[in-house]
């Protein structure tokens, strides 16, 4: 079976988008008013849980993307059974994995006061208030989230983006509504519970509706069973890198600089993870059709693709970059106001740490669809390590300086150039991989020239306040991209990355 790769993905990414701009506006509505009703220890403290539990999810393995790659060949074979027995397989391993991830959080309760430097609020019971944030992670492993991957596999992840939608706009809003009223942080918490419980259900609905003929039934074949595992080892190890980057950072600032400074840098996270949320729309959104053209096209064909799909992202990554650069400082003050900032030069570095983490996400989705996680495993293991291992030693030097720089060291050199190396040696066989560096060269470059020219002409304008944010988003929106038109308008790439969009709208 071939899927109608650009419907599908054009759909994806509609929808997608409609969830992230949901999953972002009312979480940072209700960081502004957890701020100021509550303070900011509480949106510490909220963030230090978030970031251990992200540590425990590693007990996953990476089994939903091992899955959802072993249900690409019988997909397209319309192999029915072999997708029961590999659904069955799963529901049980994410049994395993959601008991498991409740013990070793579990025991990791006597530590919780050590990861915290000073004081939290009083009237707080920290161990309840962990316990509930954990019961929310291990509700969804008990119950339906393995449906999630044969959703993915078909290439309708706009299913779950709509769930998405639906239960958070109405979890949101109650959270808000229990703020405002009650300013208990308990049934703010336990509704993370409640949403979870009610997502889960929705997903199990619709993957009956849309595939009747697919449930839990069936042993899965050894040699399948076996794929299954060798992807899995590789994965764990590449989960393992994801992890260390993205949460012990803010475990990091914690320990060394309390729990009012990791709001702060959460709260500049949070605006650089909102963006990266709304470009990685667009990786799971053809991950699925590169699955699918991995297994029908030539090595040839998918490189093409590649170049083009990168081109496009490279843009609004750079486009992206140049917005964070001029906008950063002044949204982070109008929301948060003046005593939640840091120095211009963090956000620098916060600027770098963006755009060196999109360099690699579209070799990342063919890497993945490929699934050369296996491969992968010794260039995630020393970026892990790598990146632990700076954490400590320059931001105990740095402080916070010391700590993005640490990721942005790890990023670059390791998943980078490193990883990029390694889907050249094993799929793109025949190219050389001088050709890609020398675009992603070209591309830094335009975008450096991008945030001078349109960082100076925000700083020389006049105006204050809302009026000359508003303003400084008009020369976001027109210079950079008109500068990157004036650079690409006569290449090969934009050339054929024009007649990808115009496909994209046909369909």
């Amino acid at each position: 079976m071939k899927f109608n790769r650009i419907k599908n993905a054009r759909r994806n990414i509609i929808f997608g988008v409609l969830n992230k701009i949901v999953m972002l506006v009312f979480p940072f509505i209700i960081r502004m008013v957890m701020i100021r009703i509550l303070g900011a220890e509480y949106l510490g403290l909220g963030s230090l849980f978030h970031s251990i539990l992200h540590v425990l999810n590693i007990t996953e393995l990476g089994f939903s993307s091992a899955v959802v790659y072993s249900m690409y060949k019988p997909i397209a074979e319309n192999d029915t059974d072999t997708l029961c027995a590999i659904l069955n397989f799963y529901r049980k391993v994410y049994c395993c994995i959601g008991i498991i991830i409740a013990i070793i959080g579990g025991l990791l309760l006597p530590f919780l006061p050590k990861l915290i430097n000073g004081e939290y609020p009083s009237d707080i019971n920290i161990f309840i208030l962990y316990l509930i944030y954990l019961s929310a992670t291990v509700v969804s492993y008990i119950l339906f989230a393995y449906k999630n991957s044969l959703i993915s596999a078909y290439q309708r992840s706009d299913i779950i983006s709509n769930i998405n939608t639906i239960v958070h706009v109405f979890s949101y809003g109650i959270q808000l509504v229990i703020l405002i009223l009650t300013k208990n942080y308990y049934l703010y918490a336990i509704i993370l519970v409640v949403a979870a419980i009610i997502q889960n259900i929705f997903t199990e609905i619709s993957s009956r509706r849309l595939f009747p003929t697919i449930f839990c039934k069936g042993k899965l074949k050894i040699e399948i069973k076996n794929e299954i595992k060798e992807k899995v080892k590789g994965l764990f190890i590449n989960k393992l890198c994801q992890v260390s980057r993205n949460s012990f950072d803010s475990i990091f600032v914690s320990a060394f600089l309390g729990l009012t400074q990791t709001a702060i840098y959460n709260n500049y996270y949070y605006i650089m993870s909102s963006v990266i949320a709304m470009l990685g729309i667009i990786s799971p959104s053809i991950l699925a059709g590169v699955g699918n053209s991995i297994v029908t096209e030539t090595q040839q064909k998918n490189y093409s693709d590649m170049k083009k799909f990168n081109f496009i992202y490279m843009w609004l990554s750079g486009w992206c970059t140049v917005c964070l650069v001029c906008l950063y400082q002044p949204f982070t003050e109008m929301v948060f106001g003046k005593e939640m900032l840091f120095p211009f030069s963090v956000v620098v570095l916060f600027c770098v740490y963006f755009y060196a983490l999109k360099m690699g996400d579209i070799r990342c989705v063919y890497s993945d669809a490929k699934g050369l996680w296996w491969e992968n495993r010794y260039r995630a293991i020393i970026e892990a390590i790598l990146n632990i291992l700076l954490n400590f030693f320059l931001g105990k030097v740095w402080g916070i300086y010391g700590i993005i720089i640490a990721t942005i060291i790890s990023i670059f050199f390791i998943n980078f150039i490193w990883g990029s190396t390694i889907i050249y040696k094993y799929y793109f066989t025949e190219i050389k991989i001088s050709e890609y560096y020398l675009l992603h060269l070209l591309y830094a470059l335009i975008t450096l020239i991008a945030c001078i020219v349109t960082g100076y002409l925000c700083y020389i304008l006049p105006l204050e306040r809302l009026l000359g944010f508003i303003v400084k988003i008009m020369i976001c929106l027109v210079i950079p991209n008109l500068l990157f038109y004036l650079f690409y308008r006569r290449t090969s790439m934009y050339l054929e990355a024009k007649m990808i969009l115009l496909n994209l709208r046909k369909h």
